[in-house]
């Protein structure tokens, strides 16, 4: 797709119809007035690229947004200007707002070059595009009516086309409508320019209101069954009830966008823009209410929520003084503003902001987000992501600070300690439980649905302590000579106690009121790796030198923690 774009009446629809053949200006209004005042589109075949289509936008300045709703969507401009005519405003308007929009891609055509030399207003255009996005874009003088330099303007247009960068079909949807209309025994009609995905006859694509069914799609005049951008399409759908379709409505991929109606933007002009411009983004023009945060930043407020991404391109117009500010999406989800002097800080922390999607960038500033939002939000997240994701800053202060709230809780809960994991989640204000799991780190440890913090963090109560002591003397010269029960009831070390210190790392509990010290399994693999292996059960009891009772709970303990393998015959190897 190439769009047109220069002064009125300098010959843009005149070259179109000798590139093409075909008549751009289809109104009989526009034929009688002799200027563009809807869109045209027509297509041609260049040799080595195939089929082109071309957007002819109206040049006068009583129909510029017209003219904007139809450079936005479209990666490459033909840009015209007249040799007999001086440079004009409207080609300075015109070329003001494809800068501002970013399009790099484009050839100048110095029309009605037979009706005076070309040459002055090909060195001024070269010194005007070169001020510009479009810099270095080749220029050609050319007559539409007498066919001089057309050959060579297909030439460099076919040149154009081969350089611009392919998108991808299998991207999301996103389609400024431009026109509708309805047909007789078909329904709606929506025409625009589709600039990447794929479009399916069956397909059902949402609108700001609801979603449609794409009954018919066409492209160059042709019913087809599937196009990808960029791509003119012509769609007749099928809406549901509570769906008001309108020429400027955006269709687009179900649950892949965010549709919002406040955005945070960078601003490339001149002046501080006034506070309700409108928005031209695509082919839609939306009025808009501007709180700048400092010279290149500001919120926008849409009168109407649309589907935006990061790294979105767009312009800002007065319509009053018809001046134009480029801009760059740099947040469609921002953060509330409350307090006094957010906007400044706001404005800094944009000021850090690249334009582009990343998700380094994008964690980094918002500390947390889930995933479908980034997602939705144009940033490339790992397809086995979890549900939500958090930065590396953030990251490191909430597991500061779960370290205290944890260490805190089992302070108080020294019978009972552990913080089951939704609690911490709402003591650190996390939006999920989920996150809680992937931010435990050492001396933390997760452990049965509960955050736990490192013994010698947690304070046992003391009659606690003293058994514990006794047990430690016990277990001193012979470590897997387990206490009896007896002596576990002499020293009070009842079921809920033994939890108590097992969850605080200071007994090992193998179950039936069995207790070692920690650690004892660990020696207990290098004393049963001293043997032939495999080794049985009794040389296993001789060697750590303790009962049936104690070793085999503790050689199921091995087999558990992967330690041990039990083979067939009921003997063991440690790994």
């Amino acid at each position: 797709m190439i769009a047109t774009a220069g002064h009125v009446d300098h010959g843009k629809s005149t070259l179109v119809k000798a590139l093409t053949g075909a008549e751009p200006d289809r109104l009989a209004e526009e034929r009688r007035r002799g200027l563009s005042i809807e869109l045209g589109y027509v297509w041609t075949s260049l040799p080595g690229v195939g089929e082109v289509a071309f957007v002819d936008v109206p040049g006068h300045e009583k129909f510029l947004r017209t003219m904007l709703s139809g450079i936005g969507p479209v990666p490459a401009v033909l840009f015209v200007v007249a040799a007999d005519d001086p440079w004009m405003p409207q080609a300075a308007e015109h070329l003001a707002a494809l800068d501002a929009l970013g399009v790099a891609h484009g050839v100048v055509a110095v029309t009605r070059a037979d009706l005076a030399d070309p040459a002055p207003m090909m060195a001024r255009a070269r010194a005007e595009v070169d001020r510009t996005s479009l810099r270095g874009a080749p220029v050609l003088a050319v007559s539409g009516a007498t066919g001089l330099g057309i050959d060579e303007l297909r030439q460099a247009l076919e040149d154009l086309v081969t350089g611009l960068p392919a998108p991808p079909p299998d991207a999301d949807v996103r389609l400024w409508a431009d026109r509708m209309f309805h047909i007789r025994g078909s329904g709606t009609v929506l025409t625009g320019t589709l600039s990447a995905g794929t479009i399916t006859v069956g397909d059902r694509l949402a609108t700001t209101g609801g979603t449609v069914r794409v009954r018919g799609v066409q492209a160059l005049d042709q019913d087809r069954q599937s196009v990808s951008g960029v791509a003119r399409v012509a769609l007749n759908l099928a809406a549901d009830d509570r769906v008001e379709l309108a020429r400027d409505s955006v269709l687009f991929t179900p649950d892949r966008w965010h549709v919002t109606d406040t955005v945070d933007v960078r601003l490339v002009g001149d002046e501080e823009p006034p506070e309700k411009p409108a928005l031209h983004i695509g082919a839609l023009a939306v009025p808009v209410r501007v709180r700048s945060f400092d010279a290149t930043h500001a919120r926008l407020t849409l009168e109407r929520p649309l589907p935006l991404r990061i790294g979105d391109r767009a312009l800002l117009r007065d319509p009053g003084s018809r001046q134009v500010w480029g801009l760059t999406v740099l947040d469609p989800s921002p953060p509330r503003l409350r307090r006094r002097g957010a906007g400044t800080r706001r404005g800094l922390e944009l000021a850090k902001a690249s334009g582009e999607a990343t998700l380094a960038e994008e964690l980094d500033r918002r500390g947390i987000a889930s995933t479908d939002l980034l997602r939705r939000l144009g940033v490339p997240v790992p397809p086995d992501a979890g549900p939500w994701l958090i930065g590396e800053r953030a990251a490191a202060l909430v597991q500061e600070r779960m370290a205290s709230v944890v260490r805190t809780y089992d302070e108080q809960h020294p019978l009972a300690p552990g913080m089951p994991v939704p609690a911490v989640a709402r003591a650190l204000g996390l939006p999920s439980p989920d996150l809680v799991p992937a931010l435990v780190s050492s001396p933390l440890r997760l452990e049965g649905g509960k955050v736990l913090s490192a013994p010698a963090r947690v304070g046992l109560p003391d009659d606690i302590e003293r058994a514990l002591a006794a047990v430690e003397v016990d277990l001193a010269e012979a470590p897997f000579v387990a206490p009896t029960a007896d002596r576990m009831r002499e020293l009070g070390l009842h079921r809920k106690a033994i939890a108590v210190a097992s969850r605080a790392d200071r007994l090992l509990d193998l179950g039936e009121g069995i207790v070692l010290l920690p650690g004892a399994d660990a020696l207990a693999v290098g004393w049963l790796g001293e043997l032939s292996q495999p080794f049985t059960t009794s040389q296993a009891r001789v060697r750590l030198g303790t009962s049936r009772r104690v070793v085999l709970p503790l050689l199921a303990h091995l087999d558990r923690r992967g330690l041990t393998v039990r083979h067939e015959d009921d003997r063991r190897s440690v790994r």
